[in-house]
């Protein structure tokens, strides 16, 4: 792993619109410590536990819910957790008042959270010695037209060993360091970043971190013995920007799509320059979206002068 500087830290810009502005531009990423609620943090850390109790990789017993090294090949790793999305464990953040209130101060206005949450519980890695980073990436590039922030949110300690997230400061201008294979899209390679640019700190509950679409990151493998890294990976937005239509499917065309929310139907064309996206992130033809997506499947959609810009599948 490269060296990595530490993320700035901006608690003392809060109430301050145009140096955090500036401080985006400049940075690509906000981090804010000790901001959210940790009793809020707690609970849902506690949801963690039990899923990792019955996955059967930490005893009840132990005070620390450590890794006791059982088979954790059934255990998503670096995947969405379809318990924690069935059970809406991003409603205890979502909905809690005293996080809405830290936004709503951060940005002047209401929040919108989008639905799409990742929960994370990585167990240490069986080889070591392999790359730590797990997947280089700017969000950017697989989200067109949908202006969301990066919300990252650290549910326990992670230090060093335990990785977190890493991110690339000050690239946020720069052109996507993505290359392209056809309609894929591949992942960033590290030697592609510019020495020097890594951050990343040792975090703890309550601390959120903030990342620009155009900022590439990274998760980094956790190395500890027997510690989780616990984090919840959500989306969010000032609710006076241009919202996305977040509901369901009741169409779904080569050509066009239907979407219903609580406003009512929606009706979409797509065109070429539609990002649709498949199951990797990557860009459908016209030809596969009605292979890909079927009415009655929740969905994320930008759009603009009746056309979709961008759907993805809601998590």
């Amino acid at each position: 792993m490269p060296e990595m500087g530490e993320l700035n830290v901006s608690n003392h810009l809060l109430g301050d619109p145009a140096a955090l502005a500036a401080t985006w531009d400049r940075d690509g990423y906000w981090f804010f410590r000790d901001v959210l609620d940790k009793a809020v943090i707690a609970d849902i850390r506690r949801t963690y536990i039990d899923y990792l109790i019955d996955m059967g990789v930490t005893d009840p017993n132990d005070p620390f819910h450590r890794y006791n090294g059982a088979d954790y090949s059934a255990l998503p790793i670096n995947s969405n957790m379809t318990r924690m999305n069935e059970q809406k464990v991003h409603r205890l953040l979502h909905e809690a008042p005293t996080i809405n209130d830290f936004f709503r101060c951060l940005f002047g206005c209401e929040p919108f959270w989008v639905p799409f949450t990742v929960h994370r519980t990585n167990p240490p890695v069986q080889d070591v010695s392999r790359p730590r980073f797990d997947f280089i990436h700017d969000d950017g590039s697989y989200n067109e037209g949908l202006d969301f922030l990066i919300c990252w949110v650290p549910i326990d300690e992670i230090d060093a060993d335990v990785g977190g997230l890493a991110v690339v400061e000050g690239l946020n201008k720069q052109p996507s360091l993505h290359r392209r294979d056809g309609a894929r899209i591949l992942p960033i390679q590290a030697e592609d970043v510019p020495p020097g640019t890594w951050r990343r700190t040792d975090y703890r509950p309550g601390d959120v971190l903030l990342m620009s679409l155009a900022t590439p990151h990274s998760g980094l493998s956790n190395i500890s013995r027997d510690r989780f890294r616990l984090s919840m990976d959500t989306r969010i937005m000032p609710g006076a920007s241009r919202l996305p239509i977040a509901g369901t499917l009741v169409e779904v065309g080569a050509d066009r799509v239907g979407v219903a929310d609580a406003a009512g139907r929606h009706d979409l064309r797509v065109d070429p320059q539609s990002f649709v996206r498949g199951h990797r992130g990557d860009r459908l033809s016209m030809a596969d979206i009605p292979v890909r997506y079927s009415p009655g499947d929740a969905v994320i959609v930008a759009h603009a002068d009746g056309r979709v810009v961008n759907m993805r599948p809601q998590h």
